[in-house]
């Protein structure tokens, strides 16, 4: 766990996302658009390929917030979906959460400034996390 200190730097967090990765989270949120499976269906639309589901991407900051926080209770999470997550078929789309810690507001809460990229592209923007640790 990282040091929730005001203006600390979070340790990046790198996070590989694979077709099987989409396949299982697909099947868990009941998401089956196939421009999430589909690389044919994906170009159809005029997308680049297969892309990560965007809660999936969110759900990864989610994962780092956790991993640098511990125990705190997150209270707010929130981005824009910018870019899309390209995930190829063979090998990984890595999708990289990095952070820095804001001052703590008067009721106790921590905000974390967030940056959310893949390949040093910005995917999200204006992500966002606040906890009460």
């Amino acid at each position: 766990m990282s040091t929730l200190t005001p203006g600390a730097e979070l340790a990046p967090r790198t996070y590989d996302v694979t077709r099987a990765d989409l396949v299982a989270y697909a099947e868990a949120s009941g998401d089956h658009n196939p421009i999430h499976q589909d690389e044919e269906v994906a170009l159809a639309v005029g997308l680049p390929g297969v892309i990560a589901h965007g809660m999936y991407t969110l759900a990864l900051v989610g994962r780092a917030v956790a991993e640098w926080t511990g125990d705190a209770e997150v209270v707010d999470l929130g981005a824009k979906f910018v870019a899309p997550v390209v995930v190829p078929a063979e090998g990984a789309a890595r999708v990289t959460v990095a952070g820095t810690v804001g001052e703590r507001t008067d009721d106790g809460l921590l905000p974390l400034a967030l940056l959310v990229t893949v390949d040093g592209a910005k995917v999200l923007g204006a992500p966002k996390a606040t906890v009460r640790a």
